[in-house]
């Protein structure tokens, strides 16, 4: 039985999360020194490697692990399944929380970040035909959406108990915002679909300095397919985990549905990309067991076996679902990152590996992101979902791994 979402309520400043501080306090304080010395001296960056970790990693692999909200949202809203409505408010959760830490690694990356607000406004000066800068305009503006689509949240929480005068502010503003919702929700789901794609376009401008097994004219479509199977094996996870770390029923029917949706969505992107390789004839290069014919393997069998984990567990628990989800996810990180970094070739006599400043400033973000999430969903209805009995909280954490998960699933499958 649903349940409407509620604050998961409970201390916020505890131990894990003072370490989570930490660390993000640690990223904030290199992001300023960053600033203070340049990209020179604070990053492994050149001329031939411009796109080091803060875009591949934070920004094109980071979208689309944040794609949970749009991915969730095309089955809601445009397949009509209203039964997975709970998942909804924790995807847009993740996608606004990732997508804003996207733009904050753009900022840093950028020679002068302060001149950012000039993409939107300087009409005039648009190269129409960049890839760039449909990317962009499109995740400002999602990022923007995305707020706005989990407002209710937290006007939901204001009307109830929050300042008078927030509390009327909020009472006044959420009917309105209530029925207007469905044309934000339309423009959320057209805007992941214009710059994800654009994402692989903005590739295809590497030209032959992008290896060929990754070279190819359907770029776009495969990267706007890694990233709706992304999408959906970060809602299994982050529901499992939200079940792991406090104490929810998650929706299981819900998430090994959703499961198989990344499941053999990896199929048919490895079937999509072989079968284009095999038509380019470029499908020989992944015989050369080189550097490039290693990670392509690595990446095809990481999007195969969730499958194959799948079809072997036809009744599967919270832990295989929890590690499913982790490889779907892992896979198209991987796919992303080799596009831009690994399967990139300058030419000779350039080589980049991140510095350690870089590497942590990442950290950091992460750190941060992680804070953010735990704050918002302590204090406002996001999760939807009962509590866990005080007897099974224990007990799942006292076991580890795995075997908590499936002690977790049989106990529910008893209920």
């Amino acid at each position: 039985m649903q349940t409407h979402a509620q604050p998961i309520g409970g201390p916020l400043f505890t131990r894990s999360y003072f370490v989570l501080l930490s660390i993000a306090a640690i990223g904030m304080a290199l992001i300023l020194w960053r600033f203070a010395v340049g990209l020179g001296v604070a990053t492994g960056l050149s001329d031939g490697y411009p796109l080091g970790i803060w875009i591949a990693l934070d920004v094109v692999t980071g979208t689309a692990l944040a794609c949970g909200g749009y991915a969730v949202a095309l089955v809601v809203y445009i397949f009509n399944k209203g039964n997975y409505h709970p998942l909804i408010r924790p995807a847009i959760l993740t996608s606004a929380l990732g997508y804003t830490i996207a733009g904050a690694s753009v900022a840093v990356d950028l020679g002068r970040p302060w001149n950012m607000w000039k993409i939107p406004a300087y009409v005039w000066n648009w190269n129409l035909n960049s890839s760039l800068l449909e990317v962009a305009l499109c995740i400002m503006a999602y990022v923007f959406v995305l707020w706005i689509e989990l407002s209710p949240a937290f006007m939901e929480k204001f009307s109830v108990d929050g300042p008078p005068l927030l509390q009327r502010c909020s009472k006044r503003l959420l009917p309105i915002l209530n029925k207007s919702l469905i044309w934000i929700i339309a423009l959320g789901m057209l805007l992941p679909t214009m710059h994800q794609s654009s994402l692989g376009s903005l590739m295809m401008l590497a030209g032959p300095k992008l290896h060929p097994l990754w070279l190819t004219g359907w770029l776009p479509l495969l990267f706007l397919m890694s990233c709706l199977a992304m999408g959906y094996a970060i809602v299994v996870f982050e529901s499992v985990f939200s079940m792991k770390a406090f104490g929810r029923n998650p929706e299981v029917p819900m998430l090994i549905n959703l499961q198989k949706i990344a499941a053999w969505g990896g199929l048919v992107f490895v079937a999509v990309r072989v079968a284009d390789l095999a038509y380019s004839g470029n499908l020989h290069y992944a015989m050369t067991l080189d550097l490039y014919g290693t990670m392509f393997w690595i990446e095809t069998v990481l999007w195969l076996l969730p499958l194959v984990m799948m079809l072997a567990s036809p009744r599967p628990n919270l832990g295989s679902l929890f590690r499913g989800a982790m490889v779907v996810a892992l896979a198209g990180a991987l796919y992303r990152f080799d596009t831009y970094l690994v399967a990139f070739q300058p030419g000779p006599g350039w080589h980049y590996f991140p510095s350690v400043p870089e590497m942590f400033i990442t950290i950091g973000l992460v750190a941060l992101e992680l804070a953010i999430y735990v704050a918002i969903v302590k204090r406002f209805p996001i999760i939807a979902g009962a509590a866990r009995p005080p007897a099974l909280v224990a007990q799942g954490s006292a076991n580890s791994g795995a075997t908590a998960f499936h002690i977790a699933s049989s106990q529910e499958r008893r209920q």
